[in-house]
């Protein structure tokens, strides 16, 4: 379904284009529409660039951790991360101690509304058929870093305009410090 959404929107953008550039020779036209297609298409994750932000201190400390090998069940930066273990690792930095599993952070936080999660938050999503099974923390300009899976096997950073965590996305939680 999402494939014919894709191409009711892509053809009103082609003929938008064409009314807008009718000097442009049928060619030119043919390659500006490949072109733009080309981008839909792409299915593997390239890592994402974090843009210029004003970084949290949790923040800025993931960042530093970016390349820190993959390593499921361990949370230091010397044995590598799952991503529940990297997020656990950068907020005790911060004096805020959160559950080991992602699931237990997802019950044990706050839920914010998607239109305002704040650099810093976490966001979680189902990799593998249960609810909250992945996390990571979200930079800013829907771009987030964790520790993925053995298959990427480092810290990274993502997009949530992926396609993939798109569809596995199910909600944001704000970590705080305790009095």
């Amino acid at each position: 379904m999402a494939g014919i959404d894709t191409l009711i929107v892509m053809s009103i953008y082609l003929i938008n284009i064409k009314l807008f550039f009718n000097s442009i020779n049928k060619l030119s036209l043919c390659c500006l529409v490949i072109f733009e297609l080309s981008g839909c298409s792409t299915i593997t994750e390239k890592e994402s660039q974090p843009q210029q932000i004003m970084a949290t201190p949790a923040v800025k400390y993931a960042l530093s951790l970016k390349g820190t090998p993959y390593n499921y069940g361990s949370d230091t930066p010397d044995q590598g991360f799952d991503c529940s273990g990297f997020v656990k690792h950068v907020y005790e930095k911060q004096g805020i101690y959160l559950p080991r599993k992602a699931y237990d952070m997802a019950f044990s936080l706050p839920a914010i509304a998607k239109d305002k999660v704040q650099t810093g938050d976490l966001v979680f999503f189902d990799v593998n058929g249960k609810p909250y099974s992945h996390v990571g923390i979200y930079i800013n300009n829907d771009q987030f870093i964790h520790a993925p899976s053995e298959k990427t096997g480092k810290v990274l950073v993502s997009t949530l305009n992926n396609d993939y965590w798109q569809k596995r996305y199910r909600g944001v939680r704000r970590p705080f410090k305790k009095h």
